[in-house]
């Protein structure tokens, strides 16, 4: 269960690490780094990068914190060790380092952004929606704030806000992928299946590799008596991604809203009515 968090789901921002002011100010001056620290800082960044783009989180997070040991007061070394944190499923101490990022430089949304998936983790709904909140304070069309936002007020049942905020990042970012399926998911959930279906069905011919959707819109065509297009999605859906088989993981890691999770649930136990 240990990468659940950095899905295509709940999305984390990783900062661009730099020794240097160029990107991110560092209460200590520059001069006082040498160019062979500025260098060999940046190469173990792009070692921690790689080893986390490998899903070697623990191996990336050895790297963060030899950053951060010689780079205490850059924010960003802090913010993406609490993200490889979280990806080992470190809550708490991915938690901490975003309060230390947040602490040098409050005026960026990223570790704002992070920590609200840490929470969100945590079910701490609302200490999640209070850091989405603050990212957008910060940048109010910020499409990935609202996409999480909207992930934390379905964690709280409010699946009407949850839309609205899915929405509202679906006509910020049109290419928003994730935070349109999220909309269609809140759609068959409020009630409204045949324009949840439609745009399942549109994502699927736009995106044909989004293994969510294949599996949402196999589940809904399934319980609408349309068996052959439902199972032709299904085999697609497993086939990129097999932990839709897993109703718990689905209910409880993914958290599909009931209705979703119930249509799926019909599916592979081939119930019809």
């Amino acid at each position: 269960m240990n990468r659940w968090l950095i899905s295509l789901f709940l999305i984390v921002s990783f900062w661009i690490f730099s020794a240097a002011e160029s990107s991110i100010a560092l209460t200590n001056p520059v001069s006082d780094l040498t160019e062979q620290q500025i260098t060999q800082g940046e190469e173990i960044a792009k070692k921690a990068f790689r080893a986390a783009e490998q899903g070697d989180f623990a191996k990336s997070e050895s790297y963060w914190t030899e950053l951060v040991d010689k780079f205490p007061e850059n924010p960003a070394v802090w913010s993406n060790r609490g993200n490889v944190r979280i990806g080992q499923y470190k809550l708490t101490e991915a938690i901490a380092d975003f309060d230390r990022s947040i602490e040098i430089a409050p005026e960026y949304p990223d570790a704002y952004l992070n920590r609200g998936i840490a929470y969100e983790g945590k079910k701490l709904w609302e200490q999640a929606i209070a850091d989405y909140n603050q990212v957008l304070e910060i940048s109010p069309q910020d499409p990935v704030a609202l996409n999480n936002r909207g992930n934390a007020k379905a964690g709280q049942q409010k699946w009407q806000e949850a839309l609205e905020d899915y929405s509202q990042a679906g006509n910020i970012a049109p290419n928003f992928a994730i935070a349109r399926g999220n909309a269609s998911l809140m759609m068959y959930q409020i009630g409204d299946r045949p324009e949840a279906i439609r745009q399942m069905r549109n994502l699927v011919r736009k995106y044909p590799m989004y293994s969510d959707m294949r599996a949402a819109l196999a589940a809904a065509l399934w319980v609408e008596g349309q068996q052959g297009e439902a199972e032709s999605n299904w085999v697609a859906a497993v086939g990129l991604d097999n932990r839709y088989q897993d109703l718990d993981w689905i209910e409880n890691i993914r958290r599909w809203p009931p209705t979703m999770v119930q249509a799926l649930e019909k599916f592979l136990h081939l119930v019809t009515k």
